[in-house]
């Protein structure tokens, strides 16, 4: 199995040890290195060049948004490399900006909300394989601001299909979501197919066609909203 080559920027020592001992656990899951500001991120994937950074949002030398220009300076850079925010923070906007240039190979998963290490090990997987993984309260508060602007494309959506596109934002396989949704695989897939056809998403589009739904569901919906970060 190739092994993924993560880089593990936190400032806080003893949460950075922790989740440095739980990751080097996994056969597959190589962390070469490890940041405590954006300065050191920035310098540590250029050095190690990894499949895929795990960051929190906050960090040195300001304390604001570090992690999120990290993603989107590593989108210009280092395009292959993904990027998975890990943070307390469900603040719709931080998401937003964390996929404004395209959410294939991002993640952002909230700290209190990973119930073990395998669920954020799987997240790692499938970011670095060019995958998106959002977690569902920051889907559930996108649908709950309200916020879609006047004639958004997500209005020609039957609720149905914004369901199933909630879902799809979530990183829910087909399968995950028939079992929801009590209905057949069949019904999924085509509830997706009439929602990418819907956000004229032409089949050959240069992106995955889900991972551009899920943008254009972010984007939509959140626009202008917002929650309050958790403490």
């Amino acid at each position: 199995m190739p092994r993924i080559r993560v880089v593990l920027a936190e400032d806080g020592d003893l949460l950075r040890a922790g989740v440095l001992a739980l990751l080097e656990a996994y056969d597959d899951i190589d962390v070469v290195a490890t940041a405590t500001s954006l300065p050191e991120l920035i310098s540590a994937v250029a050095e190690h060049r990894p499949d895929v950074v795990l960051t929190d949002i906050r960090m040195p030398p300001d304390f604001t948004d570090e992690g999120i220009r990290a993603a989107g300076e590593l989108r210009r850079t280092h395009p292959g490399t993904g990027v998975v925010a890990l943070t307390q923070y469900s603040d719709v906007e931080y998401a937003l900006d964390l996929v404004r240039d395209g959410s294939d190979g991002r993640g952002y998963l909230l700290k209190e909300r990973v119930a073990d290490v395998d669920e954020l090990v799987a997240a790692l997987r499938t970011v670095a394989a060019g995958g998106s993984v959002i977690d569902q309260i920051v889907v559930d508060a996108l649908m709950a601001t309200g916020t879609r602007r006047h004639d958004s494309m997500l209005d020609r959506l039957t609720p149905r299909e914004l369901e199933v596109l909630a879902m799809v934002a979530r990183g829910m396989t087909n399968a995950a979501i028939a079992t929801e949704l009590v209905v057949t695989d069949r019904a999924v897939e085509k509830h997706i197919n009439s929602i990418l056809t819907k956000l004229d998403l032409p089949s050959d589009a240069p992106v995955h066609r889900r991972v551009a739904a899920t943008l254009v569901f972010l984007s939509e919906a959140g626009v202008g909203g917002g929650v309050t970060p958790r403490a």
